[in-house]
């Protein structure tokens, strides 16, 4: 098996992982603005990044995973006032939103998950560095960066201009700046609108400034992986690094960059602004999380996704599948005579994975391992053990099986079935499968005895 290796935004290469100490990662990944709720589009993301930190935890690396909320911001404003309430309770209501769908998902993989606002004395200073450096400058709205002074500004991107699929709305408009790409770092306080007072000046933080005051007051001026969507490379990314390295005079600001690929509907990124998007909560109430987490995780995290109905409808299939073939495994069966196969699957997969996440090519060995089980005929413990440990990372699978894990009700439930089935009452012992069938519990009559699972209708 060989060493792990990812794709870098920065260099345009794939390049074996090598941290900055050993085996401790340090890795953030932008976080959401918190003034609506979550989309499928940012599910995307945040499952493609919980994978990505769990397979490192596998592999050996201690990960320190940490993400912002954006908990200040001209959206939540503006929605604040729509709705005729504080900003503050809006971005409360909607983080415990985002915090609640995460969950639902399995994404569990953060440490931490940092408000802007409770790092305005750290965005304050390193706002004071810049200004104190020449990298940044005074108008009457504001503190501005100015972009001409930071010589290799673009070197993430490859560009300095905006272009369609750039996440935009907050590039900052004023007719007082010097450039008209220059970025806010500090926003002047204006009549009805939440601020603080410090050094600065009345005012609160500019978008860009949180992320690296965050980043630096948990990780220091350099860290190991920085990820996000890929709409975020310009101008935000970019800003990032002219902000840290100006700053601490240190480069690289991020080691590796990983961006994920957009959800797209009809060829266009699911967004709020399109009004094209769909709720993790609406798709949760129709397909369960293993479906979703399939969907998103099959693909590769660099890939964009085409979503609609059907693409979900095949997930869940797909899923279904694997469960029917655990399902099959007997675990007092041992399959030693598939120990070469299984080894083969495992340095197979890994292998896949330790090549930029390549995903896809995983779960193909995964299904080809699927097709040839299913023709043998029987699988064992030695099988099964292997995908629980794949399932670390994935969580994808259900290995609940197990008739002591039923409630009373339910195994009482179960054995008066049997009862009836083994004197020929055998309507009385379909109503029963019947009935259980509506508690999600599916009753197998095999040559082993009776055998559930629980299955859902999502």
């Amino acid at each position: 098996m060989g060493n792990l290796r990812v794709y870098n935004t920065l260099t345009k290469e794939i390049e074996e992982f090598r941290p900055l100490h050993e085996k401790n990662v340090s890795l953030f990944v932008c976080g959401p603005t918190v003034y609506d709720f979550p989309h499928l589009g940012h599910a995307k993301t945040y499952t493609q990044f919980d994978f990505i930190v769990r397979y490192l935890r596998w592999q050996g690396y201690n990960v320190y995973y940490l993400q912002n909320i954006t908990d200040i911001d001209d959206k939540i404003i503006q929605r604040a006032l729509e709705r005729k309430i504080q900003w503050k309770e809006l971005a409360q209501e909607f983080e415990a939103i985002y915090l609640e769908d995460m969950n639902a998902l399995h994404n569990v993989s953060a440490n931490k998950y940092a408000r802007a606002t409770d790092y305005i004395s750290q965005i304050v200073n390193q706002v004071k560095t810049l200004l104190n450096k020449g990298f940044g400058y005074q108008t009457a709205d504001g503190i501005y960066y100015e972009i001409t002074k930071f010589l290799e500004y673009g070197k993430l991107s490859g560009r300095t201009n905006l272009k369609e699929e750039d996440s935009v709305s907050r590039v900052d408009d004023s007719r007082d700046k010097r450039s008209w790409n220059d970025f806010c770092l500090w926003k002047a306080s204006k009549p009805d609108e939440p601020y603080w007072v410090t050094e600065l000046g009345a005012g609160r933080p500019g978008w860009h400034i949180e992320d690296t005051a965050i980043t630096e007051t948990h990780f220091g001026p350099q860290y190991d992986v920085h990820g996000g969507a890929v709409d975020l490379i310009f101008p935000h990314h970019e800003a990032e690094i002219a902000q840290m390295e100006a700053a601490s005079g240190k480069k690289p600001l991020v080691k590796y960059w990983l961006h994920t690929g957009f959800l797209n509907v009809e060829t266009q990124k699911m967004s709020k602004s399109l009004g094209n998007f769909r709720t993790i909560r609406e798709a949760l109430a129709n397909y369960e999380y293993r479906v979703l987490r399939f969907f998103f995780i099959s693909s590769h995290y660099r890939a964009s996704i085409d979503y609609n109905d059907a693409v979900l409808e095949q997930a869940k299939n797909t899923v279904k599948r694997i469960d029917d073939f655990i399902f099959s495994i007997d675990p007092n069966y041992d399959d030693k005579e598939d120990d070469a196969k299984i080894a083969n699957l495992r340095t197979g997969v890994i292998n896949d994975l330790n090549n930029d996440f390549n995903t896809p090519q995983a779960f193909a060995k995964i299904f080809d391992f699927l097709r040839t089980q299913n023709l043998k005929g029987k699988s064992g413990k030695r099988t099964l053990d292997l995908f629980r440990e794949f399932n670390i990372f994935l969580d994808i699978m259900s290995f609940e099986n197990g008739y002591d894990k039923l409630n009373d009700q339910l195994r009482e439930l179960i054995e008066k079935r049997e009862y009836y089935r083994i004197n020929k009452d055998y309507a009385a012992a379909d109503a029963i499968r019947t009935k259980l069938l509506a508690e999600g519990i599916q009753i197998y009559d095999t040559s082993e005895g009776v055998k559930w699972k629980k299955v859902t209708t999502k």
